[in-house]
This record gives C-alpha cells, sequence and structure tokens, in this order.
C-alpha cells in the first residue's frame, strides 16, 4: 500500500518542475506560462527503498479572477479529503501572495500534514527570503529549487518520517481485480453487470488502508475480489471534480490490485488519460486486460474493424504488447463474463512458474545459436537461466559472463522467446542479467 502525496499551490510556483523531479521523468509540460498543466500528472516516486504516488494538483486555466479562486478551492480541497501527505509549494522570488495566504487558510484548519515547499531558491543568497513564508502559519518552510535539485533529498527524508507504517491486509489469497479508467468509460455498469441482481453473494471488506473496498464475489464459478475504491459507490463530499477524483482513486485500485482491467471508451479510442494510467499500471507492475466498452454503439462493426482497431490500441501502448483486449458492452452484458475469465487467466500467468529445466533446455541452444552481440570486441556467454521465486511479477536472471554488455534489445529477443513458450499473456516479465 503505498501513500499518496498530492502538490498544491498558485499556477506558476514550479509545482510540474517539482513533480518531474520526483517522478524522475520529464512527463509534465512545464513552461512560463501560468495554467499549462492541463491534464493531472500523477506517477511513482521511490525514495530510500519506499515508493509512493504523487499527483501534480495543476490543471487550472484562468480566465477571470473569480473563477481562479474557486477552482484553486476546489483543487485543495480534494487534495486534503484524498491525500495522505500535502506539499504546499510557494515561490521565493515572488513572495507570499493574497493567494497563498488563502490557501494556507484552508490547509491550516485542515487535519491533514502539509510541508510547506519554498521553491525556486536556485542561487544561495535566495535561501534567506525563504524565512517570510513562517508567516503563513504552516511551520517551517523547506528550501528547495526543483530545477537543480537543491534540498530534495531532505525533503523526501522529512516526507518519508510522515507516511503510515505499510499495513497488511488480512484477507484471503484470492485475485484482486480492479475496473480502472477514465470517467464516463462505462466502470460503474461493468460493476453493475458483475455485481447483477444477486446481491446477496456480496460481502464487503471495509476499513483497509486508503479507503479501498474489497467486495469478494463467488460468480461464473470464481472466487475474487473486486477493489472498488469508494468512487463507485459514494458521492464525495466536495464539490466532485470527476477527473481528478477519477485519477486519485485509479491510483489507489491499481496499488491494491493484482489485475488491472482498463476500460476504453470504443465511441472514443485511446486518449492521454488513458496512456496516463496504462502507465501507472506498468509501474506498479500489475497484470492488464483492456477493456473496449460501448462496442454495441459502433455501426459496422466486421471482423477486420475488430482487428484494425487491435492492432492500434496495441500500437498505442507499445513497446508492451502481449496483453488481452476484449470488446464489450456492459449495458447489453456482452462478452462480460469473458471479461473475468481473462483477468482470472492473467492472474494464473503473473503467478506462473517455469521449471529451471524447461528454461535451460529452451535457452541455451538457442542462445549458442543466437548470441549476444560481442562489445567491443568481447564475446559474451549466457551459461544458466532461472527463475527467481516468490517476485511479485515473473522474473528471470540470466547468468552471464559480462551482464553489464547485454543490452536491451537482445533481453527484448529473450523476453518474446519466453512469451511465446510459456503463457504469459497480459503480465510485466523482468530480465535480469548477472554475473555468474
Amino acid at each position: 500500500m503505498g501513500n499518496l502525496v498530492a502538490i498544491v499551490g498558485r499556477p506558476n510556483v514550479g509545482k510540474s518542475t517539482l513533480f518531474n523531479r520526483l517522478t524522475k521523468s520529464r512527463r509534465a509540460i512545464v513552461n512560463e506560462e501560468a495554467g499549462t498543466t492541463r491534464d493531472r500528472q500523477y506517477g511513482l516516486c521511490e525514495w530510500n527503498g519506499r515508493d509512493f504516488s504523487v499527483v501534480d494538483t495543476g490543471g487550472w486555466v484562468v480566465n477571470s479572477d473569480d473563477i481562479f479562486e474557486e477552482e484553486i478551492n476546489r483543487q485543495v480541497a480534494i487534495a486534503i479529503e484524498e491525500a495522505d501527505i500535502i506539499m504546499f509549494v510557494v515561490d521565493v522570488v515572488n513572495g507570499i501572495t493574497d493567494l497563498d495566504m488563502h490557501v494556507a487558510d484552508i490547509l491550516r484548519r485542515s487535519k491533514k500534514k502539509v510541508m510547506l515547499v519554498a521553491n525556486k531558491v536556485d542561487t544561495f543568497e535566495l535561501q534567506f527570503q525563504a524565512a517570510e513564508f513562517y508567516a503563513l502559519g504552516l511551520g517551517e518552510p523547506y528550501i528547495l529549487s526543483a530545477i537543480n535539485g537543491l534540498g530534495s533529498g531532505e525533503l523526501l527524508d522529512e516526507l518519508l518520517k510522515h507516511f503510515k507504517p505499510d499495513v497488511k491486509e488480512v484477507l484471503e489469497e484470492l485475485p484482486r481485480f480492479a475496473v480502472v479508467g477514465r470517467p464516463n468509460a462505462g466502470k460503474s455498469s461493468l460493476v453493475n453487470a458483475f455485481i447483477g441482481e444477486e446481491r446477496h453473494i456480496v460481502t464487503d471488506i471495509a476499513g483497509t488502508t486508503r479507503d479501498s473496498i474489497y467486495t469478494k464475489y463467488d460468480k461464473f464459478g470464481h472466487s475474487f475480489y473486486l477493489v472498488d475504491t469508494a468512487g463507485i459507490r459514494k458521492k464525495a463530499k466536495v464539490n466532485e471534480d470527476t477527473e481528478y477524483y477519477s485519477v486519485i482513486r485509479a491510483i489507489k485500485a491499481i496499488e491494491n490490485a493484482d489485475v488491472c482491467i482498463l476500460m476504453i471508451d470504443g465511441t472514443r479510442g485511446i486518449e492521454s488519460q488513458d496512456l496516463n494510467i496504462f502507465s501507472l499500471i506498468q509501474k506498479n507492475r500489475k497484470g492488464l486486460v483492456v477493456c473496449v466498452n460501448k462496442w454495441d454503439l459502433i455501426e459496422n462493426k466486421e471482423a477486420k474493424d475488430i482487428k484494425t482497431y487491435e492492432e492500434a490500441i496495441r500500437e498505442r501502448l507499445a513497446p508492451f504488447k502481449d496483453f488481452p483486449i476484449i470488446f464489450t458492452s456492459a449495458v447489453t452484458k456482452q462478452r462480460i463474463f469473458k471479461v473475468i475469465e481473462t483477468a482470472m487467466q492473467v492472474y494464473e500467468n503473473k503467478n506462473r512458474k517455469v521449471p529451471t529445466a524447461k528454461l535451460n533446455e529452451l535457452f541455451l541452444p538457442l542462445i549458442e545459436n543466437y548470441p549476444p552481440p560481442a562489445f567491443k570486441g568481447k564475446y559474451i556467454k549466457i551459461k544458466y537461466v532461472a527463475q527467481l521465486p516468490g517476485t511479485q511479477v515473473p522474473t528471470f536472471v540470466f547468468f552471464a559472463n559480462l551482464p553489464q554488455y547485454i543490452k536491451a534489445p537482445y533481453l527484448r529477443f529473450l523476453e518474446n522467446k519466453i512469451r511465446e513458450h510459456w503463457e504469459f499473456t497480459g503480465t510485466p516479465i523482468l530480465l535480469f542479467p548477472r554475473q555468474k
């Protein structure tokens, strides 16, 4: 169970730059212009062996002053309700503004842990200006330069001190499935189709970390938990911004699941939000079933159209292409049973163990015929292959004399061979070259 950190603050204080630094990515677009962040950005950060999710709450486009304040209020209210820790970013160069005072006022009244981050301390002299932020009444400001990284290590060390300990849930060893996707892709309809009329077979186990509810099903001859992150049932207390909520709830659901059922709206195709959610499923190393919903609304569905649609989806989600795609309609309940069956299959694939003898039987002759390319005149010899026990996803170790020279394209070739010979559809696989 990860912790969720929300980055809040008025526009142009450097929230996206901080997000990029924490997640070691360049996903958030950084621009001098206020209001550049349109899509919600969320990613995974790892520090000192702890993983946590980060949400950049930018995304407000300012047309007029009155709308502006209202949107900031809403964003902060959602962060307060959903996040475990809030990073309130202010800007040393501009000092305290009325909007900062206003946000600080709301945060002080909340019961959440707030870390005040004084950003843009890009030179040594600027750090003394951070003292004025004590006036916000949120304790000591942490000085940071999100651009050059000054102070980021100290900030992360401090952040870890406030995390909840990882709680182990006491649940039966059953597969956990999460239905995730953009708003309006049909998640609720799908879940309701699973539930059907037989409500009495549903038992809720609430109170697990971060208000995820595990609903146990015994249906279609399978037993499994559906991870419902409260989003499907209760309307939130704050004025709901569906898109932002769906993002935070998707993060929670993904972290708590074994297999994610990614719902795509068949009438709209893949959009940037779908790609964001997909990359989060990948980063968290979860199984994947892609479910193209609203298929009943699409005209002229012929076999070749389905094929073209499938190929288009795989292209957008490349390089990981080995996952099942199912065309469903939650309304007409078309192929709903198939979704659960496929998710079950992916769960089994994720836990598949290949005997060492079988691996070596396949790979040693294959590698002999197609060895890794020589590097600077040095020949690489792979002597032995084994699957590691007890890992979250299938993990294979290739013992070699010069493992550091085995490059990504060759590892991809080996992964494809594993996928050809054993059923690992829908699950990520990790390959590591190691010194023998």
